[in-house]
């Protein structure tokens, strides 16, 4: 074991869970939040499991999967836009059980937790699919364009995935202003999406033919 690497995603992992605590929690003035518990269960403890399996079968991977070190200056803003959202949503939707105001049914968050596991469900089918994954745009040495499974249905199933996780979580914790505040991330992705496409074309042989064969960037039939 790589217990560098290890470390590395354990201070990750643990600082993404302080964190969200805190801005979930913090603003709900109270840890009777049950609606903040579920969600936290459900992000963490799969994001565990899958550190684990990763560090064991794909290290190289996980390593990849770490690195959040973007060198385009639109890229970075989009990671900084990205953080905003997110605390921002976290924040909202904890104000909103403080004071009972916009909140959604219980049977909405029991609904939206069904949808987010099944965004990890394709979140880990993606990261089975393609090697190459990375959180920062980039060509990689040996690269080769994927274009079965999942990417011969859309170009960035990858996005499919973190569409479904995102817009589930506001709904997890029964805000409506979060779930409101969270749909920034459409624009956000479309952004992201543009520059990593610019960077295949240029950089990957094979992708421009491989555009022409799966239109749908994210959605089929939509997007």
């Amino acid at each position: 074991m790589n217990l560098k690497l290890f470390v590395r995603a354990m201070a990750g992992f643990f600082c993404g869970l302080v964190l969200t605590g805190l801005l979930l929690f913090l603003p709900a003035g109270t840890f009777a939040y049950p609606q903040a518990w579920l969600l936290m269960g459900i992000l963490f403890i799969p994001m565990f499991v899958a550190g684990l399996v990763m560090m064991k079968k794909n290290p190289g991977l996980l390593k990849k999967r770490l690195s959040v070190k973007e060198e385009q200056p639109e890229q970075k803003a989009v990671i900084a836009l990205s953080g905003v959202m997110f605390c921002a949503a976290f924040i909202a939707a904890g104000l909103s059980f403080r004071f009972r105001r916009f909140l959604l049914p219980a049977g909405v968050s029991v609904a939206a937790a069904a949808v987010f596991l099944a965004g990890y469900a394709l979140y880990a089918e993606v990261l089975r699919e393609n090697a190459y994954l990375s959180r920062t745009i980039e060509v990689q040495e040996g690269q080769k364009v994927i274009d079965t499974g999942l990417y011969g249905i859309v170009r960035h199933p990858m996005y499919l995935s973190t569409l479904l996780l995102f817009l589930a979580m506001p709904l997890v914790l029964g805000s409506l202003v979060a779930f409101a505040v969270m749909l920034l991330y459409i624009p956000i992705i479309g952004m992201r999406i543009r520059g990593e496409e610019r960077v295949l074309e240029e950089g990957l042989d094979g992708y421009v033919g491989y555009k022409k064969r799966v239109r749908y960037k994210v959605i089929p039939f939509i997007w």
